[in-house]
């Protein structure tokens, strides 16, 4: 009996998680949930984004599905972003964010795509200062063999599971000892997993082939602020961040989360779209072993976003209550 730990967060987290939520008990499977707080607007409550028993009840559940959390774009006193915090201190050291072709507008077909991102180290340290007054800034990146190590083996085994060709994405002509060292890392690995083609591309020549020849790619790995940015070109691919899912995963605790952020613009109004949080549940489900009940979950959105209703992002009325009825009624159903 898993015990999943949900944590809405901010803005339409409290909406999709919900809707994912009611998703996840139609499966029938006996899941145990449990609710804890973090984001912006715990911060703002409690002087902290991830409160201590928070982190207590992350770490004592199987699995922990997330909303989304706000984090300002200027610096303020105190606060870390709340899943930032969490990988870094739960050591969720691997962001795997799928793309995948869907049946809506502005998804390109032939996609399937896995990006595989390094997700503790690198500029995401937030070990930033100014200098001469506020004229100079300066943040370091921090790329360990360590951690290159380990996430080369986790995109490998991805690669393997798949059609086995990895893409190594770097920018070591130009910065040769931080992104140079993942590169040799990955690539002295991959020399154990003689069965995935592993091949090297400079992160700006990936960005363009993202556009041009996107279903040439299979698994991708690359470092933390490269991996974020492509996997967000990547969603723009497949029909953007409202139906692209992730998981924050380590070698004892994993947190799943939507791409999306918090989008305030529309929190609150029932019309939020619940297809990346109800993809990321299919992902933890998988995750936890029921792999039938996540591909059932995959496949009645898919019949749900091919047939409608679908929510207004996606150019139909449906309200977020409305598109997860439709989307039950399809599980349940096949």
């Amino acid at each position: 009996m898993p015990t999943i730990c949900l944590i809405p967060g901010d803005g339409i987290g409290k909406e999709v998680v919900p809707a994912a939520r009611r998703l996840l008990q139609a499966t029938g499977l006996d899941l145990t949930f449990v609710e804890a707080e973090a984001g912006w607007a715990t911060f703002n409550r409690t002087g902290t984004s991830v409160p201590a028993e928070t982190l207590t009840t992350v770490t004592s559940s199987d699995a922990t599905l997330a909303g989304a959390f706000t984090s300002p774009s200027h610096k303020v006193q105190g606060h870390q972003g709340a899943i930032r915090y969490m990988r870094r201190t739960l050591d969720l050291f691997s962001n795997l964010r799928p793309a995948r072709s869907r049946p809506i507008p502005g998804s390109l077909p032939g996609i399937d795509m896995l990006m595989v991102r390094e997700n503790t180290e690198g500029l995401y340290v937030e070990n930033e200062r100014r200098y001469a007054g506020g004229e100079i800034a300066i943040a370091d990146a921090v790329v360990t063999r360590k951690a290159s190590l380990r996430i080369a083996r986790v995109a490998l085994e991805q690669a393997r599971r798949r059609r086995k060709r990895l893409a190594v994405v770097h920018k070591a002509n130009v910065l040769p000892l931080t992104s140079g060292l993942f590169l040799e890392t990955v690539m002295e690995v991959a020399k154990e997993y003689p069965d995935v083609e592993t091949y090297d591309v400079i992160v700006d020549a990936a960005a363009m082939k993202l556009v041009r020849e996107p279903a040439s790619f299979d698994v991708l790995v690359s470092t933390n602020l490269f991996g974020d940015i492509l996997s967000d070109l990547m969603a723009g691919l497949t029909g953007g961040l409202g139906v692209a899912p992730s998981a924050n995963v380590g070698e004892r605790y994993a947190i799943f989360e939507p791409v999306h952020g918090s989008a305030p613009d529309i929190a609150g109004q029932g019309v939020a779209n619940p297809t990346a949080a109800m993809l990321t549940a299919a992902m933890m489900l998988d995750h936890l072993g029921f792999r039938e009940e996540a591909a059932r979950i995959e496949a009645a959105v898919d019949e749900v976003l091919a047939s409608g209703p679908v929510t207004r992002d996606l150019g139909g009325t449906a309200t977020t209550e409305e598109f997860t009825d439709a989307v039950i009624a399809a599980y349940t159903s096949a």
